[in-house]
């Protein structure tokens, strides 16, 4: 398993290549897998992917840090991102400890 060194290497390298890196978004850990397993180099996480499966809208700090951060570790925990680097995206309005 990759040291986080290696994993911050291999992510500076797929941003230093011919070819685009493509991400995609994952709304949570079974949509990280199904993503994983299509192949994707990288996947990051999607405040509005989340907002939706909670019933919530996007960019109303309706999701706060904890939640944001709860589900990103699920994904991470759950081993939907092994072996890769990932990225997040913040919810508009999310504060340190809210």
């Amino acid at each position: 398993m990759p040291n986080q060194a290696e994993k911050a290497a291999t992510f500076h390298a797929l941003h230093h290549r011919q070819e685009p890196l493509i991400v995609a978004n994952p709304w949570d850990a079974g949509t990280a897998r199904i993503l994983t397993a299509l192949g994707f180099e990288a996947l990051s996480t999607t405040s509005g992917g989340l907002a939706v499966t909670l019933g919530r809208r996007d960019g109303t700090a309706s999701i706060s840090r904890d939640e944001a951060l709860a589900n990103a570790i699920r994904q991470l925990i759950m081993g939907a991102l092994d072996g890769q680097p990932p990225k997040r995206s913040s919810p508009a309005g999310a504060q340190a400890g809210s």
